[in-house]
């Protein structure tokens, strides 16, 4: 009889470990899919390949430079991700990443090749060519709005620094 209480006792501990450890996994799993930023990513690489997608699309690129501490970094990523003015353009026109600066990763090598854009404060986002050369530099701060960011300046912002945009044979003639 003791036998069998023993075993009944092992057997329910293990499955609330069982239960336990699962949950676990899953918050992790979760948690690290809302990651925005991923220290570990390599930046250089990363940025190799999205200029790849850029030639190939005939696209710039965006770079939004920040971190999972950055509030305003997940407000944007929110903000995108939920505004389809926004989304669309960003897709129809750029090649969009993300930059890590955090104490686990500052990308400073990658970021010196810029011209520092963490100056600015965070989020910051860079506008490159296809060919990777900085074409702008954003303060986030001036697609702020209240305690958010503002479609009209953020579409605004990207109208003026598409690859048309930029394009001479839009200007010259006319």
């Amino acid at each position: 009889m003791k036998k069998e209480i023993i075993k009944n006792k092992i057997l329910r501990n293990s499955i609330f470990v069982f239960f336990l450890m699962a949950f676990s996994f899953s918050s992790y799993a979760q948690e690290d899919k809302n990651l925005i930023y991923h220290p570990d990513a390599d930046a250089k690489k990363e940025l190799a390949s999205a200029l790849v997608t850029a030639k190939t699309e005939k696209k710039n690129v965006v770079l939004m430079v920040g971190g999972n501490w950055c509030r305003w970094c997940k407000m944007f990523e929110k903000f995108k991700t939920e505004n389809a003015k926004v989304d669309s353009t960003l897709k129809k026109d750029f090649v969009f990443l993300h930059i890590n600066y955090s104490k686990e990763n500052k990308n400073e090598a990658l970021l010196a090749t810029l011209d520092f854009p963490q100056r600015f404060g965070f989020p910051v986002f860079l506008i490159l060519d296809k060919e990777g050369k900085r074409l702008h530099t954003q303060n986030s701060a001036y697609l702020e709005e209240g305690e958010g960011y503002s479609e009209e300046r953020t579409i605004d912002f990207l109208h003026q620094w598409n690859v048309e945009a930029l394009d001479p044979e839009n200007y010259i003639g006319k």
